[in-house]
């Protein structure tokens, strides 16, 4: 039995009525435009599904409880309106403010973040930078009463409905390569450009954008933190985004496996539904149980970060795992439909170009493995054992 709370059921049962009567007769439509509409986050904040954990003076419940977010993650990709990033505004990017930001930022954007008014986006990933952060090359110049940007950013997830950008950039003239800077970068500033809505080959509904800075002024009343420390404020809000990942891909296998199931009961093969088959039964029977598995360890996950104990290994391990057995499932689900299932009109296809992304943003799997082994051969890992 899963650990919620009855507010929580009751919370998932609301959410459930909103995301599948309000988002997801819009899917289609989002898809073929490449972008969500900005009214649906604000009917979002509208009816308290957006941010959750912001204080009650800033318009939220006050309730840092991640599993509000789990509940979210799960309800939106059952619905099948994974790709409408709501949990990337409001729980990967918003509590940049909360963590870093002084209470005159956090009373002067967490209200409209939370309303929907204002949509979030973070810059960190450059064409050399991904999971490499210390590769970046944008810059911040420090001119005395602001910071002078410049540079790009690529891949930028709601890059294009953004109105703020935490914005990372590398300090002028610093020598260590992981000095770094938070900025909050805002729609209108002079200089602040962005490129086209990338095309994908999965996601469609996600506007993903290029972002420009050439000598942007970002005053000081902008900046997250103390400058120099943004390298090892990425780094904390890694962990709550691999973990967020994780949630996801595990949704996305359950939904892949119950819209496969229901397919294989319909579809006939020598004579007999292919459900009967000894083959289907077997693969689907292993399927079952290994999403099972990453449920309780998801779920586990939730509740070490609840109680501030999920480090990178953790993290590493539920996002690693979560993007590999959603792709062996959604394969598995596309090679059961057989001719269907590479058919657009079946919801199979759209899952499976969908997850091949899993495995590369928030860090790779080579990258996860990396992690991994790294606290493996450490004095922790022994200590641990021990």
């Amino acid at each position: 039995m899963r650990a919620f709370t009855e507010e929580q059921q009751m919370f998932r049962d609301s959410y459930r009525r909103f995301v599948t009567n309000e988002v997801a007769p819009h899917m289609e439509r989002w898809r073929a435009e490449g972008i969500v509409d900005r009214d649906i986050f604000r009917r979002a904040g509208e009816l308290g599904f957006l941010m959750i954990w912001p204080d009650e003076k800033y318009g939220g419940m006050g309730d840092p409880d991640f599993r509000y977010e789990q509940i979210i993650i799960e309800e939106t990709v059952r619905a099948g309106c994974g790709e409408w990033y709501n949990t990337l505004h409001s729980r990967l990017v918003g509590p940049y403010f909360q963590r870093f930001g002084n209470e005159e930022q956090r009373e002067r954007f967490l209200p409209k973040c939370v309303s929907g008014e204002t949509i979030l986006a973070v810059g960190m990933t450059e064409p050399n930078a991904g999971s490499d952060l210390a590769g970046m090359r944008t810059t911040a110049k420090d001119m005395g009463d602001h910071f002078l940007l410049n540079g790009s950013k690529t891949y930028i997830s709601n890059g294009i409905n953004a109105d703020v950008v935490v914005t990372a950039a590398k300090l002028h003239g610093a020598e260590s390569r992981h000095a770094m800077v938070l900025l909050v970068v805002e729609r209108g500033m002079e200089g602040f450009e962005r490129g086209k809505n990338l095309e994908k080959i999965g996601l469609h509904a996600q506007d993903t954008a290029e972002l420009f800075f050439q000598d942007v002024k970002v005053p000081k009343a902008n900046v997250l933190g103390e400058p120099g420390k943004g390298f090892y404020y990425l780094m904390e809000g890694l962990a709550e985004e691999r973990l967020i990942a994780a949630c996801g891909y595990l949704a996305t296998a359950r939904r892949a496996f119950d819209v496969t199931r229901d397919f294989v009961m319909q579809r006939q093969l020598f004579g007999k539904a292919l459900s009967e088959q000894q083959n289907t039964q077997f693969r689907m029977a292993e399927m079952d149980a290994e999403i099972d598995m990453l449920q309780v360890f998801v779920d586990h996950c939730v509740a070490e970060h609840n109680a501030g104990r999920l480090n990178a290994n953790l993290a590493a391990k539920a996002k690693m795992l979560g993007s590999e057995i959603e792709w062996r499932m959604v394969d598995l689900g596309l090679q059961l439909h057989g001719g269907a299932g590479y058919m657009k009109e079946y919801e199979i296809s759209r899952l499976f170009t969908d997850a091949r992304m899993s495995r590369i943003y928030a860090g790779s799997s080579e990258v996860m493995r990396l992690i991994i082994g790294r606290d493996i051969f450490s004095d922790r890992y022994q200590s641990f054992l021990d």
